[in-house]
């Protein structure tokens, strides 16, 4: 019988607990690793043994761990910055690791790989090829619904930019959505006609008012977003 694969994993937040709970499922054996306390306390709770809290901005801390012995890193802190700076750190002391990373951006996406992470699951694109599939295979709706119900809250939303909108003359990579708790997912840009085209499509579009966006979030986010968009309106 093959040895458990080992995985060592920062961050115990809003991504890393769903993402260490799949890798137990699926037979992994993990190491969490968090600075916070509640979320160290939260994964003991939540049935892993191998919990440590450790200053990640200090690399002694980063060498006590011994990353080479694990078949992978797996960065996932909630905040973007965190996860790019441990991702350049771990990559710098320990090049030859296999350092996988989340990102919830474009940007976020190239700093990563720019850092050092062989692979990044980017949100974005995980978020707009479930829909794209479901799209293009009707019968198969029901998984959208398994997804929204099972995140406690999470939905889409289609908006149309109004005239006066703050959205109006941004450019979609460098409008920040996550600012306001929601992701783009895709839009029709009116400029480059009617069709809806993915996020992950790689163009950088310049937002009108009358483009049509469609955004992921928390329902309550998303009606609070919708409701910026009209209230700085002309």
């Amino acid at each position: 019988m093959s040895k458990a694969k080992q995985i060592l994993l920062f961050g115990y937040g809003t991504h890393g607990r769903h993402i260490a709970a799949g890798l137990k499922e699926d037979g992994y054996e993990l190491h969490v690793i968090e600075e916070s306390e509640a979320y160290a306390q939260q994964a003991k709770e939540d049935g892993f043994s191998a919990v440590s809290r450790i200053d990640i901005s200090k690399d002694e801390s980063l060498e006590a761990l011994h990353p080479t012995q694990y078949d992978q890193i797996v960065c996932v802190m909630d905040d973007e910055h965190y996860n790019v700076f441990l991702t350049l750190s771990l990559n710098a002391l320990f090049p030859d690791s296999h350092i996988v990373a989340i990102s919830d951006s474009i940007h976020t996406t190239k700093k990563l790989y720019m850092a050092g992470a062989k692979k990044v699951i980017d949100l974005y694109e995980v978020s707009a090829n479930r829909i794209h599939s479901i799209l293009e295979h009707p019968i198969a709706t029901h998984l959208l619904e398994d997804f929204v119900m099972s995140r406690e809250g999470i939905t889409f939303m289609e908006m149309e930019i109004p005239k006066g909108s703050f959205l109006h003359g941004k450019m979609t990579e460098s409008f920040n959505f996550n600012d306001y708790n929601v992701i783009l997912v895709g839009l029709v840009d009116l400029e480059r006609g009617r069709k809806f085209e993915f996020i992950t499509s790689g163009h950088n579009h310049k937002l009108d008012e009358g483009d049509i966006i469609v955004c992921m979030g928390e329902v309550e986010d998303l009606k609070i977003f919708k409701k910026m968009l009209f209230q700085q309106a002309i």
